[in-house]
């Protein structure tokens, strides 16, 4: 355990940090797990617009890099594309 006030609160900071950033990925993985069973039927528009705002906000606060949510809805749209 740390001696230094300043790394102690950096220990809580990090936690806290990890459990919001792990709960944002969790709900990144069940969107577009949604958007590709729902390929072929009607609600499968409406999911892949949920997967792919939540993989751009998850970009824009740092959880993901921006290339990666860029990478992931190409694949995304390439399934949907496809099923079509």
């Amino acid at each position: 355990m740390a001696n230094i006030k300043s790394q102690k609160k950096r220990i809580i900071t990090n936690a806290k940090r990890t459990e919001r950033n792990r709960a944002v990925r969790t709900e990144l993985k069940s969107r577009v797990k949604d958007a590709r069973e729902t390929v072929g039927t009607p609600e499968n528009a409406e999911a892949v617009r949920l997967a792919a705002k939540r993989l751009d906000m998850a970009a824009a606060k740092g959880i993901i890099h921006p290339r990666q949510a860029a990478r992931r809805k190409s694949r995304l749209m390439k399934k949907v594309n496809a099923g079509k």
